[in-house]
C-alpha cells in the first residue's frame, strides 16, 4: 500500500513516490514528490528523517526534512 496524504484544504488524496533524477554533469539525485493516483514509483513508508507539510496557499502536501 502507497503512503497516502489527505489534503485539508481539498480533501483528496495524494500518494508519495520517488524517482532518480539525471543532473548536468551526469550527477544522480533522488526526488520525492506526490501524485494523485499511486504509480510503479509508489513509496510504500515515509522516508527517515522527512516530514509531510501542506502548502497553505494550493494545499498540495510537500515533504521536508524534520526540523531539529
Amino acid at each position: 500500500m502507497a503512503y497516502a496524504v489527505k489534503s485539508k484544504k481539498s480533501g483528496k488524496t495524494y500518494y508519495l513516490h520517488s524517482k532518480e533524477v539525471k543532473l548536468k554533469g551526469d550527477r544522480k539525485q533522488r526526488i520525492f514528490y506526490f501524485a494523485g493516483e499511486a504509480g510503479k514509483n509508489a513509496l510504500n513508508d515515509l522516508p527517515s528523517g522527512y516530514e509531510v507539510m501542506e502548502n497553505k496557499r494550493t494545499g498540495l502536501p510537500m515533504l521536508r526534512k524534520k526540523k531539529k
